[in-house]
């Protein structure tokens, strides 16, 4: 009888395709995975660096199991992940793990957070605010904001009044302020876009597709 097969390999124009079995165990996938690239799937395998595009179906996936498929196919010295694709629609992430602070920040005091932070209250200079997620000032921003500190580049920086001494998204450092328009008394948010930090009023921030806490002016 013959075994049914959970991946299907294909050649396509930019490398090969491996389509994922989206109704069996994961684990199943895995081990069959494994047993491709180590014992049948040798000579298509070997050569030239191959760039792999995994296709999961309908299956959604955690990071612990997409790092267990990308350490099975890197095993193979030559091949190289391009991506690995979902059918499943994506949902914009809420803010579910926003935190709401009332305080001020003086220098000298820092803040680190995991996730959103909402802080209800002033910056002072030589006061620090680190965050992995997005930094919400309702009020002015005159200190450090570092946002997306373990690399999340889609967060953002705003502040009733955004005048910061030093500001970070990700990896990338926002330049001197006065290289952008004044606009005091407006609202402002700091992004990337194209690689460097951006400034924008706060409410073009619809334009990004994001889902942004509503945040009213002091």
């Amino acid at each position: 009888m013959t075994v049914k097969q959970h991946i299907i390999i294909k050649g396509v124009k930019d490398g090969l395709l491996f389509l994922l079995d989206d109704q069996c165990d994961f684990e199943a996938i895995l081990n069959e995975l494994k047993h491709k690239i180590e014992k049948t799937h040798q000579q298509l395998l070997t050569g030239p660096l191959i760039h792999i595009t995994v296709k999961l179906g309908n299956r959604t996936i955690s990071e612990e199991q997409s790092k267990q498929l990308t350490e099975i196919i890197r095993s193979q010295g030559n091949l190289i992940i391009h991506a690995i694709e979902s059918d499943v629609p994506t949902v914009p992430k809420a803010h579910a793990e926003l935190k709401v602070m009332t305080a001020i920040i003086r220098a000298g005091q820092e803040i680190e957070y995991h996730g959103d932070l909402l802080l209800l209250g002033d910056v002072h200079p030589g006061g620090l605010i680190r965050c992995t997620g997005d930094i919400y000032v309702l009020g002015s921003l005159r200190g450090v904001a570092y946002a997306g500190i373990h690399g999340r580049e889609e967060a953002i920086i705003a502040a009733s009044l955004l005048r910061p001494s030093h500001m970070k998204i990700a990896d990338f450092l926002c330049p001197p302020l006065d290289q952008f328009e004044n606009s005091d008394g407006v609202m402002e948010y700091a992004y990337i876009d194209n690689d460097q930090v951006s400034i924008q009023k706060l409410t073009l921030l619809h334009r990004e597709n994001r889902l942004p806490v509503i945040m009213r002016g002091v």
